[in-house]
């Protein structure tokens, strides 16, 4: 993915947000300079990747398989200087814009419309042991209502409605064709995305990026790697 793509769509997501009544930290618009100058004070941020997340999952085409999102917070499971237990995230889905399927081992999540288009789910019962999807009925509580679905079953979320996913239920979704992107708010048990994540169709989270523009805003995965890039970069011209 091209730095300039992941430029444009941060851009298209805080306006998205924003024009929905939603609204982010300050820091959501630093520069790499500026995280570098509060670097000090931001070593929970740093740690538990709180902030952007813009992502092809390996595709080619963002805009079939991709997804942006916010880090608003989080917690770190069983650790005594993070017990936070809880983490939440605001998503831009766009139509027809894939995250493809995976579940998670420890983390249960509730998905809320918070606006927009319609969401639509795909759900699957999932074997933990094999990491593979397994046949059978499962339940899942949409809206606080209990509902028996089998593997492959679709929940639709208009704005204003919920559902909850336990661990072992993958899932994969996207915005509905006809209805507009949707915000989509995630509360949850402690997000791990480099441990808790198991992708069922070959996807992978964090992506290669080819830099042909500078870094507006960093990824939340980034932020050390680019701060003593900087460091380094300045230190080499004072000894030019």
């Amino acid at each position: 993915m091209k730095r300039s793509e992941i430029n444009r769509y941060m851009e298209e997501a805080l306006e998205f947000w924003e024009n929905l009544g939603f609204r982010l930290p300050p820091y959501v618009r630093w520069s790499v300079d500026e995280w570098e100058a509060h670097a000090a004070e931001c070593k929970e941020i740093f740690d538990l990747q709180i902030g952007w997340d813009i992502t092809t999952f390996g595709s080619e085409d963002f805009l079939r398989t991709g997804l942006s999102l916010y880090t608003l917070r989080n917690g770190r499971l069983l650790s005594a200087q993070y017990p936070k237990p809880y983490a939440e995230k605001i998503m831009m889905v766009r139509e027809n814009q894939v995250t493809p399927r995976h579940f998670h081992w420890n983390k249960q999540e509730d998905f809320i419309n918070r606006g927009g288009g319609n969401l639509v789910i795909e759900l699957f019962k999932a074997d933990p042991q094999k990491n593979r999807i397994a046949g059978g009925d499962f339940t899942v509580s949409v809206n606080g209502m209990s509902r028996t679905l089998r593997s492959g079953d679709r929940v639709v979320l208009t704005p204003g409605e919920s559902i909850t996913i336990k661990p072992f239920h993958a899932h994969r979704f996207y915005g509905e064709k006809g209805s507009g992107p949707s915000m989509i708010g995630e509360v949850s048990m402690v997000n791990d995305d480099n441990a808790d994540n198991c992708y069922l169709d070959e996807a992978i989270h964090f992506i290669s990026i080819a830099e042909d523009e500078p870094v507006r805003y960093p990824l939340a995965s980034e932020y050390r790697t680019l701060i003593q890039a900087k460091k380094h970069s300045s230190k080499n011209r004072i000894l030019q």
